[in-house]
Order: structure tokens, then C-alpha cells, then sequence
């Protein structure tokens, strides 16, 4: 199935967005960046900037999070929402604040080499042990 739009929010809604066009699938980036941000590893879907749009911005914040990128997060409840590369027509949004139905899957894991130990991955996706997640 292909997915040309989506919509979604932060958990009280200080934040929501809608996107068009080709809509990336989801894949999930195991970093220590994305683990210390969301607390585990991240799914993200991706989309191009100029399909992006934000809905209601009132409590969104950015985090220079390297000298690559930015994270995009709700200052009231603490939603991390987006990732942003700065030599990247996309934006990255977390699929968890997607909502559904979506009709994306899961497609693959990146920068595995940087898993936690506390967990396995087995569901016999590709896995690259650092990442372009295309």
C-alpha cells in the first residue's frame, strides 16, 4: 500500500502536523542519541520538507542535538517528535505520534552496532550496523 499523507500529534496536542507525498516507511535507529531521546530505540517514518507542515506549533522546541541535526520536542509533555538533518530536504518523525491507521511498516533497523545490551533485535529485518536509512 502506498502512503501519500499522514497526520499526527504530541501526547497533549501542543503539537500536530500533517504530511504529503511519498512518505517514507518506518525505520528504527538505535543510536545513543535516539535511545537517550526517547528513552529506547526510535521508529521513524520520513517525509520531504516540502510535503511537512505543522498544524499547531505552541509548545514545539528544537534541540541542537549535533552539528548535523536538530530534534523537534513538545515543551509541555515532553513528546520528542522530529528529527531534522541540516543537509536534508526531510524531516524524520516519530512514528509513535502518528496517527493510525498509518499504513506504513516497518522496513529496517540502522546504527545497530550502537544497540543497547538489554535487548536483541529478531525480527529479520536488515540490519546496518551504522546507517543510511535512505
Amino acid at each position: 500500500m502506498s502512503v501519500d499523507q499522514i497526520t499526527g500529534h504530541c501526547l497533549c496536542g501542543g503539537v500536530s502536523y500533517r504530511a504529503s507525498g511519498p512518505i517514507r516507511d518506518v525505520v528504527n535507529c538505535h543510536c545513543g542519541q535516539c535511545r537517550r531521546t526517547h528513552g529506547h530505540f526510535v521508529a521513524y517514518c520520513k517525509v520531504s520538507k516540502d510535503g511537512f507542515e505543522l498544524v499547531e506549533e505552541r509548545s514545539l522546541k528544537w534541540y541542537r542535538a549535533s552539528d548535523l541535526a536538530r530534534r523537534g520536542f513538545c515543551s509541555e509533555c515532553g513528546a520528542s517528535l522530529f528529527w531534522e538533518g541540516d543537509a536534508s530536504g526531510q524531516i524524520g518523525i516519530a512514528a509513535g505520534t502518528l496517527d493510525e491507521p498509518t499504513g506504513l511498516k516497518t522496513i529496517r533497523h540502522i546504527f545497530c552496532e550502537d544497540k543497547g545490551d538489554y535487548y536483541e533485535i529478531t525480527d529479520g529485518l536488515e540490519q546496518l550496523p551504522r546507517g543510511h536509512d535512505g
